[in-house]
């Protein structure tokens, strides 16, 4: 049992998701009494109930997300099904809980869908952010955690980036992250609400629905389609398995050295699209790859320099893809 987490109270806005049941779970498992507050509605159960929701992978998804909310309630954590988008019931819900840390992952979490409906995208990005930041300040909260993005650098401009990197997003999703950012620090500024901000990358794991890469290949392998490869697949993205990330964030909260510090946590090392296919394919022989036209909006990234989370956390990320992706087939595979 991790003694600097034993006891503290953390609320997770937007913790439903796919990062935030699984901190949630690890948070549980060393002590934490952790709360989660979601509306249910993005990338989530009423997303995929919803008429106009269009997936041949409805029920595949629904089966995930209930398996979510089953696992929070064996461990007994409480959800709050509210919106954060409505201060009043967030900041009551808020007096409930008395967190001392809030982690905010409420968000689109995918780049196309923020290109394509901006409005829903701020609404749900910086709306609830701007009520939780509001809300933390207001209950005295020691630690505000935000879910930033590797895509606020936009094109990296080195072979390893660091936190340093200038940041030059492009499109709506990664404009708004940043966004994001530059209203955590000013609320620190303003108000001395000490905050640490999360940069992942290219995120993978179990009961993932919000159409990131690696589900999809893996997902079009177990039906037999054919692995959509962007590009001439040599295009390197960081791939990180959602324990790393869990890892870190949870070092985040233990470690003081944490507080008013930005943090790439990601696994460190980037892969090509073409070397995480051939990992998949040793899975599926049989599947086939084509290429196709890779989207403009999305920046050329790489790999993302972790240094500063090893040397002030401790952090230590364990998974590449051969065994990351190992895992995650394992697990689509119990589905069966």
């Amino acid at each position: 049992m991790t003694t600097e987490l034993q006891g503290r109270k953390v609320a997770l806005i937007g913790g439903m998701g796919f990062i935030g049941h699984n901190l949630a779970l690890a948070l549980k498992s060393q002590g934490t009494d952790v709360a989660v507050i979601d509306s249910l509605q993005v990338n989530n159960l009423l997303m995929f109930h919803s008429s106009s929701t269009v997936t041949n992978n409805r029920k595949l998804y629904t089966r995930m997300i209930n398996q979510r909310l089953d696992l929070l309630r064996e461990a007994d954590i409480p959800v709050f099904i509210h919106d954060a988008r409505d201060y009043h019931i967030l900041n009551r819900v808020m007096g409930e809980i008395e967190p001392q840390v809030v982690v905010h992952l409420a968000a689109i979490a995918h780049a196309k869908r923020s290109n394509k409906d901006p409005y829903s995208t701020f609404d749900h990005n910086l709306r609830t952010l701007e009520n939780a930041l509001d809300c933390a300040r207001g209950w005295n909260v020691e630690q505000f955690i935000f879910f930033s993005s590797s895509m606020v650098y936009g094109n990296f401009q080195t072979e390893r980036v660091d936190e340093e990197h200038p940041l030059n997003p492009i499109g709506i999703y990664g404009a708004l992250k940043l966004g994001g950012e530059k209203l955590v620090i000013a609320y620190q500024q303003v108000f001395d609400l000490p905050y640490t901000i999360i940069r992942p990358s290219a995120l993978y794991g179990p009961r993932c629905v919000s159409r990131r890469v690696i589900q999809i290949f893996i997902e079009n392998a177990l039906s037999g389609q054919k692995l959509r490869i962007d590009g001439d697949g040599s295009e390197k993205l960081d791939f990180t398995y959602i324990d790393d990330l869990v890892q870190g964030v949870c070092l985040s909260i233990q470690k003081p050295e944490a507080r008013n510090q930005v943090f790439n946590l990601t696994y460190g090392s980037s892969r090509s699209i073409a070397d995480m296919a051939a990992v998949i394919k040793k899975h599926f022989p049989e599947v086939e790859m084509e290429s196709v036209p890779r989207d403009h909006l999305m920046p050329f990234r790489g790999t993302m320099n972790v240094d500063k989370a090893r040397n002030l956390l401790g952090y230590d990320p364990q998974n590449p893809i051969e065994v990351g992706i190992d895992k995650y087939v394992q697990w689509y595979r119990t589905l069966k």
